[in-house]
């Protein structure tokens, strides 16, 4: 495989990019992300070993995923000057990220009062032991000088809504050292060992062990031109971790690793790595631009997957810190499981079971709102409870909360649920699906959305009012059709499901229906079937109202919303928002829904509503622009969809996304946009369907795009294939 287009690199330092180069250059492994920061860095640069489902609430603040101290720090002082970023003016300085492999790698050179120092690290948190972080230091000093490595745990954290962690102790030895804390809310262990190795012996070594945090203070008498290298093997466990005692496993796990040695480490972590992209790789010629931002998405999505757990799904900003409460949201059913489904279904496998683990959660919010069934939480957390608040965001002119409907009138994320495991199933057809507590969740949704729905005794039939749509700028309408098509998939799901398991597993359906009471209303749900409203589109325009009344609102431009802006942090939506008594929509909604039910609709009905709906959209999510270029694809014009992809694709390289929703910081990496581009190169310009276990492919490539190839599985089917203009190779493997 090439090596051509696998390198992110910035050439000098950037003082007023740390914050969004901390997103960029992140490495993780689906159990921690570690933020893309130099390792002299503090609280003050964002630092963050953030952790996949370890939540804590401060007080009456937000309730927010754990950072864990921070085992990487080092900084180095010359003859007692200390020279570190950002306070140190460094001569040069390059940052980098492979993501063939997944390591960052520093270079910063500064000039001392005795000449030039060169520093060089190179680190990985390790995709062969999810526990593990690894890093590899240098230094080269021009001439002889006293040299002071500062090394080991800083356990004063960056918190959005903290501190999290409290009774801090601590644990030394010769070449180990140790923190652990407990959490406030639920006084969980979190612990971080460290072992180094050096290849040289230092004249002093002094322990400084602080209230949260200790650190070896390691004195060299440096000789000129030498390399001066010290590796660090970092453990991180958490109550969560099925180990008898945190603290003793993380000591255990460090050790033993430095033992193993660096090097060896490093090759474990790049043999899963090359593995993984041996099928997860799209190749794309004559488009080096397109390749390296795809390959990027792809590598971004690949650091956040819960390869180790199926309790444990992917947050809406992955693992780059604490925004947006590290809550699974609908963006990881719809936007992220289609990359995971094509290309390693275990881990698709395990981000459903993460909603068939929270039903409970789901459950006991329906019972909360009044309803029956399961509603899952907007913004779920470990457990399906709903983080999300009834004043979701902060109005710039007041300073007051404002009242939100996320939590309460974004239904769809219950239909939401239930796509993605019917894909999952579809696709792979294992129905250990259904039978591991699959069906049980798309019955529990079916009869949310009858217990939710309302039956309008004029018109004799079912509708579903008082909603919010993907479009969050217009809360509380009436039968929204994005809504409304997914919930009627999901009643139509649930039929299905209930005689396919009757058919097939009699038992088990028995049992099931006995379970969770059903029977009854699976004759309800029968009957709103078959007497749902559907939007349909107009017989004449062929448009679709996106919800009731829409198009009696403004018909105004974006342009003209954007002038009547007072501050750039603002809200759009609301009941005050520029946008909210105009047809201006945040995100991809009618235009989703037909992406999503293409082959139910006719060209026309899809070409006429994305012609409508394109220049009414704020594209206010970085979930949007892959939708449209998805659909711009499907109507036979790539070269629309093109600038798209390219938005989606690129979003986290350029920094260039919305970090705030009225006051509330909302910055991070965005996997849904990785996902979505993957979904766009491979759905939208490779034209990939399936249908029955049968591959389809229609492609539609861009005019740079020479060469298309990728490999998928289908019912654990693997199957290569290659695009170009000229023709089509599928080829089973």
């Amino acid at each position: 495989m090439s090596r051509v287009n696998w390198t992110i690199e910035e050439g000098r330092f950037q003082k007023e990019q740390i914050i969004n180069f901390g997103n960029k250059f992140m490495t993780a492994n689906g159990y921690m992300g570690f933020r893309g920061t130099m390792e002299e860095y503090r609280k003050e640069q964002f630092v963050a070993c953030n952790l996949l489902g370890v939540y804590d609430q401060h007080e009456d603040l937000w309730r927010e995923p754990i950072n864990a101290p921070n085992g990487l720090y080092t900084s180095i002082a010359v003859d007692g000057k200390e020279y570190s970023l950002p306070e140190s003016e460094p001569i040069t300085h390059s940052q980098s990220l492979d993501i063939y492999h997944a390591e960052h790698h520093r270079k910063t050179s500064f000039l001392t009062n005795d000449g030039k120092l060169m520093i060089k690290s190179e680190r990985f948190v390790s995709a062969a032991d999810e526990h593990l972080i690894c890093l590899k230091y240098s230094f080269v000093i021009e001439n002889k000088s006293m040299v002071t490595l500062t090394t080991g745990i800083d356990g004063d954290n960056w918190d959005i809504n903290g501190p999290h962690l409290y009774h801090h102790t601590s644990q030394i030895n010769k070449d180990t050292i140790l923190v652990s804390a407990l959490t406030g809310e639920l006084n969980k262990t979190i612990a971080v060992a460290d072992t180094i190795d050096c290849n040289f012996d230092a004249k002093k070594v002094e322990i400084m062990d602080q209230s949260s945090s200790v650190f070896r203070k390691i004195t060299i008498e440096a000789e000129a031109g030498k390399e001066y290298i010290i590796t660090k093997t970092i453990a991180v466990y958490t109550s969560n971790d099925d180990v008898e005692n945190v603290t003793d496993a993380a000591w255990r796990k460090s050790e033993t690793a430095i033992q193993v040695g660096y090097e060896k480490l490093k090759e474990k972590h790049r043999t899963v790595w090359e593995n993984r992209w041996a099928t997860s790789d799209v190749e794309i010629e004559g488009d080096d631009e397109a390749q390296i931002a795809l390959r990027y998405s792809l590598y971004q999505l690949q650091i956040i997957a819960p390869h180790h757990s199926d309790k444990a799904s992917i947050p809406a900003r992955g693992l780059s810190g604490q925004t947006y409460k590290g809550a699974v949201f609908w963006d990881t059913e719809m936007f992220m499981l289609p990359f995971f489904l094509y290309t390693e279904p275990k881990v698709a496998r395990n981000i459903m079971q993460y909603r068939v683990h929270t039903l409970e959660g789901a459950r006991k919010k329906a019972e909360e709102y009044g309803f029956r069934g399961a509603f899952y939480a907007w913004e779920s957390q470990e457990n399906g409870q709903d983080a999300c608040s009834d004043f979701n965001i902060t109005d710039v002119f007041t300073n007051r909360p404002m009242r939100t409907y996320f939590r309460d009138k974004q239904v769809h994320i219950s239909a939401d649920v239930v796509y993605g495991l019917w894909q999952a199933f579809f696709l792979t057809g294992d129905e250990s699906i259904l039978l591991d507590g699959g069906a049980e969740v798309i019955l529990e949704c079916a009869r949310f959305f009858y217990s939710y729905s309302h039956y309008k005794s004029e018109k004799q039939r079912f509708e579903v009012i008082d909603v919010i749509g993907p479009d969050e700028y217009h809360e509380r309408v009436y039968n929204n059709a994005y809504t409304n098509k997914m919930i009627e998939f999901t009643l139509t799901t649930a039929l299905k499901v209930a005689d396919i398991l009757k058919e097939k597993y009699p038992q088990e359906y028995e049992t099931l229906i006995d379970k969770i009471a059903i029977k009854d209303d699976l004759k309800a749900i029968k009957q709103m079937k078959e007497n749902f409203y559907m939007p349909q589109p107009d017989s004449e325009t062929k448009l679709i109202e996106q919800f009731d009344d829409y198009f009696k609102l403004e018909d105004c431009s974006l342009e003209e919303i954007k002038k009547r802006i007072l501050d750039p942090k603002e809200y759009w939506g609301g009941a005050y928002g520029v946008a909210s008594d105009t047809q201006i929509i945040k995100q991809a909604d009618i235009v989703l829904m037909l992406n999503l039910f293409k082959d139910e609709y006719s060209q026309e009905v899809k070409k006429k509503n994305w012609e409508y709906y394109e220049p009414r959209t704020e594209h206010g999510s970085s979930l949007s622009p892959c939708i449209y270029a998805l659909l711009a694809c499907d109507i036979g014009n790539q070269e629309w969809a093109y600038p798209y992809f390219m938005k989606t694709a690129s979003v986290d390289l350029t920094g260039e996304s919305k970090q705030f929703a009225g006051t509330i910081y909302i910055g991070g990496t965005h996997p849904a946009a990785n996902g979505g581009a993957w979904m766009a190169a491979v759905l939208g310009f490779g034209g990939l369907k399936v249908n029955e276990g049968e591959i389809q492919v229609t492609p539609r490539l861009p005019k740079k795009w020479k060469k298309l190839t990728f490999k998928i599985i289908v019912q654990e089917q693997w199957y290569h294939i290659e695009i170009t203009k000229e023709e089509i190779k599928i080829h089973k493997l």
